[in-house]
């Protein structure tokens, strides 16, 4: 039998019913999918599963059409009550026109997922007001050999409890009260979304961002970019979860991740936070895109409580 990996304070609605579709990439790992499948199912979840492996296409997990399909579909049938993307890699943005946004916000179905995802999220949120879960996917985190406790409590009380608050203990980071809408996901996302009609017009937000694979010059230069088209300035904080996995070279000279932090803190607009435990990592809170956010910091770290968001009932 599956360990479904939760806590005793969690409980999964009977009957929840959970769709998988591929937005975006296809799974370079088949028995992921089964693996992620039978979690799902040990956690209670009845699930559905729109993604064909056999119907992958070039290096995604099905046509545009057919993918766009799925997502319709899933959210237009009655039984559905989540809907998690098999993973992100890259795809949403080759379909974000030809989605009827209007019928997956009145759906009333939560839409999980996160790096590609984001375009989803924000896309729905311009759109339309409503958002998502920026969360855990099926082939790295329900179908991962070791899938992370950490995470799926987290996914799961995100969708079952109406308020949480999320505790970061982290130094360095500027003393701030303040709250907004909740909203981001991962920064090359949103930044290629700026100056589209999928790009959210957030005032007094808070912001989240993470990244992978991104030097911190690069880093920079996406927030630069939110600087420049006067998006920072309207936000009352930018929280940074985790940048990793790029490779520093000699040339650098010392310009590693906290000297192009010390240099965005002294350039950006809205302060920076640092330490949000979100991005392309195992242990990774579920955030929900949209939702109202209450944000405290002192020289200890962070604690951001977060309400007003939909959960299963």
């Amino acid at each position: 039998m599956t360990e479904t990996l939760l806590a005793p304070d969690i409980h999964v609605p009977a009957g929840a019913c959970v769709a998988i579709i591929a937005p975006g990439g296809y799974a370079p790992d088949e028995a992921a999918v089964g693996r992620g499948i039978a979690l799902l199912e040990a956690q209670g979840c009845k699930v559905k599963s729109y993604y064909d492996h056999a119907a992958r296409h070039q290096r995604f997990g099905a046509t545009d059409a057919g993918r766009a399909a799925h997502i319709q579909q899933a959210a237009a049938d009655p039984e559905v009550q989540v809907v998690i993307a098999l993973r992100g890699a890259y795809g949403m943005s080759r379909i974000l026109p030809v989605l009827n946004y209007d019928a997956l916000a009145a759906s009333g179905k939560l839409f999980v997922g996160y790096s590609d995802i984001t375009a989803l999220h924000l896309a729905l949120l311009a759109q339309t007001g409503a958002g998502g879960i920026a969360g855990p996917m099926l082939c790295g985190d329900f179908g991962a050999e070791t899938p992370s406790a950490m995470t799926m409590n987290s996914f799961w009380r995100t969708l079952t409890q109406p308020t949480q608050t999320i505790a970061v203990e982290e130094a360095g980071n500027p003393a701030l009260k303040v709250s907004g809408k909740l909203w981001g996901g991962n920064l090359a996302m949103v930044v290629h979304l700026l100056g589209t009609p999928y790009f959210p017009q957030i005032d007094g937000g808070i912001l989240f961002v993470e990244d992978v694979n991104e030097h911190p010059y690069r880093v920079e230069r996406m927030l630069l970019q939110l600087e420049h088209a006067g998006v920072l300035a309207r936000q009352k904080a930018v929280l940074l979860g985790d940048f990793s996995n790029y490779r520093l070279s000699d040339y650098d000279n010392g310009y590693n991740f906290e000297q192009m932090l010390g240099y965005a803190r002294q350039h950006l607009s809205a302060p920076l936070l640092t330490g949000l435990p979100f991005g392309h990592i195992a242990d990774r809170v579920s955030l929900p895109v949209g939702a109202h956010a209450d944000l405290e910091s002192d020289a200890r770290g962070f604690s951001l409580r977060l309400s007003a968001y939909p959960i299963l009932s």
